[in-house]
């Protein structure tokens, strides 16, 4: 399930169409960001860097740079724009199946080179660089708001108690899957997956999941 996982975020992230009016700013930039995002997947993080992104484009890398400011704005910028639909929203029936399999596809990405260099990004310090801290939140936002939805489906097929905090339940069913890909390091498989999203649904189902 893993390796699908890896191969559908790959083929299934196809550029978004973000329809933009404009002039040749406009026409500039979203090439920029196109090719950024096609260097990504055939090169990955490591090689991607102004030079090649600007070939792609077909401008000057120096554009680029002055533009965008840094590689983490640009990457961020093309993965909003291009990559928001690699992370599908599983819809089983259930929560507890849905969150188990949210967090297998979350676990996978992360375990990519593209995923884990990219969470290494997230955490950098954005203190001085606005731009980048705005890019940061907003892809954090997609996928926080990836996992709201499946709660608010919960709550209208009546599995859930009354009283559920949303941001609490999002910070506590991500929060075991960041702290593993980013502090301890450890394994997350199956196992470890399926026992924080029951621990977390003893508190929210309105009939526990657990006998």
């Amino acid at each position: 399930m893993v390796a699908d996982a890896v191969a559908n975020w790959k083929s299934d992230a196809q550029p978004i169409a973000r329809k933009r009016s404009g002039g040749r700013s406009t026409r500039v930039r979203e090439a920029v960001l196109r090719a950024t995002w096609e260097a990504l997947l055939e090169l990955g993080v490591d090689a991607l860097n102004f030079s090649e992104i600007g070939r792609r484009a077909g401008v000057h890398g120096t554009s680029v740079q002055r533009r965008w400011g840094s590689k983490e704005n640009v990457l961020f910028d093309a993965l909003l724009s291009f990559g928001s639909q690699s992370i599908p929203v599983p819809d089983t029936g259930s929560l507890r199946d849905d969150l188990i399999t949210m967090s297998q596809t979350l676990s996978a990405y992360f375990a990519t080179p593209i995923g884990g260099s990219i969470l290494q990004m997230l955490v950098a310090n954005a203190d001085n660089d606005r731009a980048f801290a705005d890019h940061r939140a907003e892809f954090l936002r997609i996928r926080f708001d990836a996992m709201r939805v499946m709660i608010r489906r919960a709550a209208e097929r009546g599995e859930l108690r009354a009283g559920i905090d949303e941001e609490t339940a999002l910070d506590l069913a991500l929060g075991p899957l960041y702290v593993r890909a980013l502090i301890t390091r450890q394994p997350i498989d199956d196992a470890f997956i399926e026992g924080c999203v029951d621990a977390l649904l003893q508190g929210m189902l309105a009939k526990s999941p657990i006998a």
